[in-house]
């Protein structure tokens, strides 16, 4: 098993930034692949962000490429996402995410993560 604890969310005018965290802990090396997801009221969970185990691949949905960086650490069990130049859409509870190495699915991207966290609320006024 691998936990996994968000920190970073907050209230910021559009326009503004924010910097989310994700710790992971446990079985680690189940971590392959960890992404950021979002969830907006009345919407479905979506995917954000996805990094893999050495940092050097990273996979972005199309509405925030260019503004929000995902980055993973030497230890490789935290990762980060920069969010910059932010607008009240981006609104939703962010999830931390994480799944083993899956053998002909080299992508991070998608949405068949195996490990979850208990989200962050992130908050862009207008």
């Amino acid at each position: 098993q691998v936990q996994l604890v968000e920190s970073g969310g907050g209230l910021v005018q559009a326009g503004g930034s924010l910097r989310l965290s994700c710790a992971a802990s446990g079985r680690t090396s189940s971590a392959y692949c960890m992404g950021w997801f979002r969830q907006a009221p009345g919407n479905e969970r979506e995917f954000v962000a996805g990094v893999s185990w050495t940092g050097g691949n990273t996979w972005y949905t199309a509405s925030v490429k260019g503004r929000f960086t995902i980055s993973r650490d030497n230890a490789k069990t935290t990762i980060n996402l920069q969010m910059n130049s932010l607008k009240p859409e981006d609104t939703a509870v962010y999830y931390c995410a994480a799944r083993p190495l899956v053998l002909g699915k080299p992508s991070c991207g998608g949405s068949d993560y195996d490990y979850w966290g208990q989200g962050t609320q992130v908050t862009v006024s207008s």
